[in-house]
């Protein structure tokens, strides 16, 4: 059973930064891509970012030059440093785990970036 959890997020002001952190847990193989997705409302999820254990970041270019993926292999941990928010940021923002055709999610954490 692979399990994630989440923590960050928040309410900031246009311009500012969060940081989200993401801790999976259970039997992960090594290859994987981790990644962060985001919902706003009334919008279908998107991808924002994802980087696999032996790869490049990839990043949404509406994210691009603005959020920082990173990771850490032996902690099985993922984190989105995001900068210069935008009110079109907000939204729910879900950590995912894909290894080999099986995706895991996390919770969610609200993002909101106030104008």
């Amino acid at each position: 059973q692979v399990q994630l959890v989440e923590s960050g997020g928040g309410l900031v002001q246009a311009g500012g930064s969060l940081r989200l952190s993401c801790a999976a847990s259970g039997s992960i193989f090594s290859l994987n891509v981790m990644g962060w997705y985001r919902q706003a409302p009334g919008k279908q999820r998107e991808l924002v970012a994802s980087i696999a254990s032996r790869g490049r970041p990839n990043y949404a270019d509406s994210v691009k030059g603005r959020f920082t993926i990173s990771r850490d292999n032996a902690k099985n941990t993922v984190n989105l440093q995001m900068n210069s928010l935008k009110p079109e940021d907000t939204a729910v923002y879900y950590c995912n785990l894909w290894i080999t055709g099986q995706n895991y999610w996390g919770q969610g954490t609200q993002v909101t970036v106030s104008s």
